[in-house]
């Protein structure tokens, strides 16, 4: 089987945990897109992890995880999460895989990304990770792949600073690089999980533009991340918060406002710790935004829901959940694509029962509290999709499967 995970938020919701806990199950791990700008965290017997561009699976022993042909990367950032890995005593050598056709991040993009980003009349709030410009030069075709460093006209066509900033990489560059495509071939009777990073509302196409990352972040660009056709995609799992986060600029009708919810954006950011992994910048934070998600999962064929931070509302009486919008007072049918329409919605909020008992050590669907279950049961009614997986902790261990994301449909 082939199965993708996405994100079907605005990113951070929980991706790398479920990437971890399939891997266990598929033969290979293959990241589709995006770039250092992501950040991906999975927590091991107590034990923490950060990623950015390795993908989460490698933490299975005797897994094989490839940096797939939509991605641009960072070589700097890519060893100095092998070298990490290294230190913990995470074996990765022979299993690190990367395309020869991503592109490659040079450090004067990132001064390119943050200056262009400055000086736009509404910022976008980019990671500055030179992200966006190694796409648009990908665009412009005027980018360079992991391939094009050994290439002897390429390399004389750039910059002195460029090739004294890569040459230290290229042996160990040379030893990694795969023809991704053949690969996926090879093992196209095998359980391959592809990954995905940010999330479906920062989309190019798909999410809230201009307020997106630069890559192809839906489930379309598994196929040509793996270069493979998108009929081979067996299911696609959606990765949702129990609420709803945002980081960076951009339109986010249901979050907490002060007047309306009091401090409970500060509460569910501290419980969640919700802080962005690659930069560190607090999220904004809001009620479950259902009419985004039902978007998402209609417009990624999403067949199957994992349901992630359901222990941050532990103990909270009453939740509210966003059904729709207002703009300009008429209710809104669907998901605009409008930026500027969707940052004048007002949320119409729905209030359902919270939940007293934790439900941190269930590992059951029937041991979660009623309210809880009828929550999961809502958002399932709403969108149209079965929450297959719920996370109820951030460690491994913490998940409750419903359904297994590679039985065979």
């Amino acid at each position: 089987m082939k199965v993708v995970v996405i994100g079907a938020q605005w990113g951070d919701e929980g991706k790398g945990k479920l990437v971890d806990f399939l891997a266990e199950k598929a033969d290979l791990v293959l990241r589709y897109s995006g770039g250092a700008n992501a950040g991906h965290t999975v927590v091991v017997e107590g034990r923490m992890y950060k990623f950015h561009l390795v993908p989460s699976g490698v933490l299975n022993p005797g897994k094989t995880v490839v940096l797939g042909i939509g991605m641009v990367v960072d070589l700097a950032t890519l060893f100095e999460e092998l070298a990490q890995l290294e230190q913990v005593g995470v074996s990765w050598q022979g299993r690190v895989l990367l395309s020869d056709r991503a592109h490659v991040v040079l450090p004067r993009y990132k001064q390119m990304d943050q200056a262009r980003d400055r000086a736009r009349a509404s910022p976008l709030g980019t990671t500055g990770r030179g992200i966006g410009i190694t796409y648009a030069l990908k665009a412009f075709r005027e980018g360079v792949r992991v391939v094009d460093l050994f290439d002897a006209g390429v390399w004389r066509s750039l910059e002195p600073e460029d090739r004294t900033y890569l040459e230290p990489y290229l042996e160990r560059v040379r030893s990694l690089m795969v023809d991704v495509s053949a690969l996926v071939y090879e093992n196209r009777g095998r359980n391959i999980l592809l990954e995905g990073a940010q999330g479906t509302l920062l989309d190019l196409d798909l999410g809230t533009y201009p307020f997106v990352s630069s890559g192809t972040s839906c489930a379309a660009g598994a196929a040509i991340g793996a270069g493979m056709g998108p009929q081979e995609i067996d299911r696609v799992v959606g990765v949702c918060k129990a609420y709803s986060t945002r980081v960076g600029n951009g339109p986010f009708p249901s979050r907490f406002t002060a007047e309306r919810d009091g401090d409970l954006e500060e509460r569910i950011r501290e419980i969640g710790k919700e802080y962005g992994v690659t930069t560190g910048r607090p999220r904004r934070c809001g009620y479950l935004d259902l009419p985004a998600l039902r978007y998402a999962c209609r417009s990624n064929g999403i067949g199957s829901l994992c349901l992630t931070k359901m222990d941050v509302y532990d103990g909270m009486p009453e939740l509210k959940v966003c059904t729709g919008y207002r703009i300009d007072g008429r209710l809104a049918s669907g998901f605009p694509a409008s930026a500027e329409a969707l940052d004048r919605a007002e949320p119409v909020l729905e209030a359902v029962s919270g939940w007293s008992a934790p439900v941190k050590g269930c590992r059951r669907f029937p041991d979660l509290p009623q309210e809880a279950r009828d929550y999961i049961r809502y958002i399932e009614e709403y969108s149209g999709v079965s929450v297959d997986v719920v996370s109820v902790g951030p460690n491994r261990s913490e998940t409750i499967v419903r359904r297994d994301p590679w039985t065979p449909s």
